[in-house]
């Protein structure tokens, strides 16, 4: 299993969309928030991404299409 860090920054209509929800539904991989600030028009979350690595990009990649800043963190993989 792999685990990556992510920052996102939101900003917009898009603080209101439900993308952390979508995140653990459409792909193979678990949600860990660690810190996170959402307001009415601004937000940021750290978050923790634990699956297949290829589930990791796939839903890395979507993150990146809504528009969303997306910053990798740190990346680690567990045997």
């Amino acid at each position: 299993m792999a685990e990556v860090d992510i920052n996102l920054t939101v900003n917009g209509d898009s603080v209101t969309e439900p993308w952390l929800w979508r995140i653990s539904k459409e792909f193979n991989v678990s949600v860990n928030i660690i810190k996170a600030s959402i307001d009415t028009d601004f937000g940021w979350v750290h978050m923790r991404l634990v699956g297949p690595i290829e589930e990791i990009q796939r839903a890395t990649a979507w993150l990146m299409t809504t528009g969303m800043h997306v910053d990798a963190v740190q990346r680690s993989v567990k045997a």
